[in-house]
């Protein structure tokens, strides 16, 4: 593969099962390729036979969506197991998963926790930090390594909270020494929703101050991805191309936190992997 100028912040892509053998045929210059974890979860089989030819071409980085990190009933062992193994197979450059809890106790006290398959937002106060340290602790232990741990786009807030996002995200980075993952579009995207809810006049200096709360030396990762407007709402789709508000503020995080790797995301609507390609193309030179 080319490499990567010094001067460049690395980029890649998140690979999707439409794109496993042309990317794997092409091997187009990519500085990382992207997966989410649970997908290859299983001990053997296809999925993980091609995740293991992937990591042959490419540095890989694992992305979890289930290990539900802020969930007062804790973490899945098994979940945590099954991450375990993989981080062992594939040796990835990073591991990350989201500030957001999905897993809680059913009326039943003696019956097993239920996973809401969702990522649910956290308030934002000392006792869910607590509670979210302690997991990203746990999980850290487990796997023998650093985790990112990404912001959400949250579509409810809590009247419990008392801290602003970047205060508990940097406060969490300090306590574990986990790092953190910037997802880009999903601040732009709860901007915007505080702006249809009359709360903030301007989005794009709303995500800016946003940037400047947090401590550079965290971030280890940025996401990059497409939103869609709903007319009451705006979803964190991954759905189309970042559009211009969302690289003006990418632009802002590289210059302030330092070049950090950044991925495009895209996962419904899935496009041609050229299509992906020319939004990596565009992130290098932003």
């Amino acid at each position: 593969m080319p490499k990567t100028p010094a001067c460049a912040a690395p980029v890649g892509i998140g690979w999707r099962h439409a794109h496993y053998g042309e990317l794997l045929a092409t091997l187009p210059p990519l500085d990382f390729i992207e997966v989410h974890s649970e997908n290859f979860f299983a001990e053997g089989g296809a999925a993980l036979a091609v995740l293991r030819q992937g990591r042959e071409n490419y540095p890989v980085s694992l992305h979890g969506v289930g290990l539900a990190l802020g969930s007062a009933v804790g973490i899945d062992p098994w979940h945590l197991d099954r991450l375990a193994f993989l981080v062992d197979q594939i040796q990835p450059i990073r591991v990350s998963d989201h500030a957001c809890f999905a897993r809680g106790q059913v009326a039943d006290a003696s019956a097993q926790p239920v996973h809401g398959a969702d990522l649910l937002p956290l308030p934002f106060n000392s006792a869910a930090l607590d509670v979210l340290c302690a997991n990203v602790q746990r999980t850290q232990d487990r796997l023998k390594r650093q985790l990112l741990v990404e912001n959400l786009s949250a579509y409810v807030s809590f009247a419990s909270s008392d801290q602003r996002e970047p205060d508990f995200l940097n406060a969490l980075a300090q306590r574990t020494g986990c790092g953190l993952l910037v997802d880009v579009n999903n601040i732009y995207v709860n901007a915007l929703n505080e702006q249809l809810a009359g709360r903030c006049a301007d989005p794009l200096a709303a995500c800016l101050q946003w940037l400047d709360g947090i401590t550079p030396a965290s971030v280890g990762e940025l996401h990059l991805a497409g939103h869609i407007h709903m007319g009451d709402v705006v979803i964190d789709d991954h759905g189309s191309r970042v559009c211009a508000a969302v690289w003006q503020i990418y632009r802002h995080a590289q210059a302030r936190f330092g070049n950090v790797p950044a991925l495009i995301e895209w996962d419904t609507d899935v496009p041609l992997l050229a299509v992906l390609l020319d939004e990596a193309a565009t992130a290098k030179t932003a």
